[in-house]
């Protein structure tokens, strides 16, 4: 099998007639945002290939896969700690393995010492992103290359935050839409740490499969609600400079060092929804709490999801048709000063807990180009009185410095680790 990739097998056998589409790590971005991808029919998915390195082009480098690229079926979260002694040298001989295994995987090639459990599998829009937590920093002697917005978040009240499964040296974000695919990736790249690095956490979740419905749709969650209706977009003019760390890492004290050019920030977030509290409220209650329509994602105000809400219509009650507090008012960018974050998340679902409610709910990734600029400004205005606060319980929390994708030849965070 080590002759013949798998993603040549499936095509050699016919299974994906005129063979895949190939997405380069910026390219996906240019036609298509998070939530936005074609409808593909169900024997085609196992054929697509996420391109891993820099694809060139105007700029210095391009972002890792798995930002832009249209949201998988299934992901994992895992976070690591190196181990004790292993330092800068060993962090980067690790970055060296792992970079060349999700290079072979995100091809729909074996990993080294392959486990076969995705012999017979193409790629599948295999993903793997990395990411350096606050904490790597001081273990790597490398203090001085730490951006100031990995600046710890601050407390909200809303946070009942588990230290266990929070943060991290390093950070890995694993999506497929096939699920062997991806617990494949999973495992090879948790057999390259060895001795390296121990997990700290680790989180599985999923989303609506490509081509399970009749055309492109954004996802929902699991309150029933669309997610995703108000990200930025690709073709916006300002998408670039609100996502991504500009390529000479930005002026003044907002400045960046130079290893993040291309680059974005990853804030994670374990919410567990409160799902048995939600699922009584009558629809119309579920609507003002949101300010959307359930059934389509149109605003209160009218039109269809993409409509832009009418923030100052009122009824003939003489009350605010979407409330004060509705979530999507909150959250609007105009009610934020302009702050964007671009969400891609994925849901989750971990039993029934002891008290027989549904242990579910969202892990919630957002990229940001200045955290402190982007997530933060939203979710303190989002703690003082969003009315979906009493149904969601924020459980865990990361922030992780992602840089972009490796160039020809190159690991991922080879700039920082090599040219500091």
């Amino acid at each position: 099998m080590n002759d013949i990739s798998r993603r040549r097998l499936l095509s050699t056998a016919g299974a994906v007639g005129a063979g895949g589409l190939v997405v380069g790590a910026a390219g996906g971005a240019a036609a298509h945002a998070a939530t936005e991808a074609d409808p593909a029919a169900l024997t085609t998915v196992g054929s697509t290939e996420v391109a891993f390195r820099s694809t060139g082009g105007s700029r210095r480098t391009t972002p890792q896969a798995g930002i832009t690229t249209p949201l998988q079926s299934t992901g994992y979260l895992i976070a690591f700690d190196l181990a004790a002694g292993a330092g800068r040298g060993g962090a980067a001989a690790l970055l060296r393995r792992w970079s060349a295994s999700a290079q072979k995987m995100m091809a729909g090639e074996p990993a080294d010492h392959d486990t076969d459990i995705a012999l017979d599998a193409g790629p599948s829009s295999l993903t793997v992103t990395f990411g350096f937590g606050r904490t790597f920093f001081d273990r790597t002697g490398l203090a001085a290359q730490r951006p100031s917005q990995l600046d710890p978040l601050p407390d909200f009240s809303s946070d009942h935050l588990d230290p266990r499964r929070s943060n991290g040296d390093l950070w890995l974000q694993i999506g497929a839409n096939d699920p062997l695919v991806a617990f494949h990736a999973l495992r090879a790249l948790q057999n390259d740490a060895g001795s390296t690095a121990r997990v700290r956490w680790q989180m599985t979740g999923f989303n609506r499969t490509p081509g399970a419905t009749a055309a492109p749709k954004t996802v929902r969650n699991l309150m029933g609600q669309i997610d995703g209706t108000g990200n930025p977009r690709p073709s916006d003019d300002d998408f670039e400079r609100r996502i991504f760390v500009p390529a000479d890492g930005g002026e003044g004290t907002s400045a960046q060092p130079k290893w993040m050019a291309g680059g974005s920030y990853a804030i994670v977030r374990r919410i567990r929804m409160l799902l048995d509290d939600w699922e009584k409220l009558p629809l119309t209650h579920q609507e003002k709490i949101i300010g959307r329509r359930k059934k389509d994602g149109a605003p209160l105000t009218g039109g269809t999801e993409t409509t832009a809400m009418d923030l100052e219509k009122f009824g003939h009650d003489g009350k605010l048709v979407i409330p004060d507090n509705a979530h999507a008012r909150i959250s609007a960018p105009e009610q934020n000063g302009g702050a964007a974050l671009l969400r891609r998340g994925f849901s989750y679902h971990d039993g029934i807990g002891a008290d027989g409610t549904p242990d579910a709910g969202l892990l919630f990734v957002c990229w940001q180009a200045d955290p402190l600029r982007g997530f933060v400004p939203v979710q303190r205005k989002l703690d003082r009185g969003d009315a979906l606060s009493p149904f969601l319980r924020h459980e865990a929390s990361g922030l992780f410095a992602v840089p972009g994708a490796p160039g020809p030849g190159e690991y991922v965070g080879q700039r920082l680790l090599e040219g500091a």
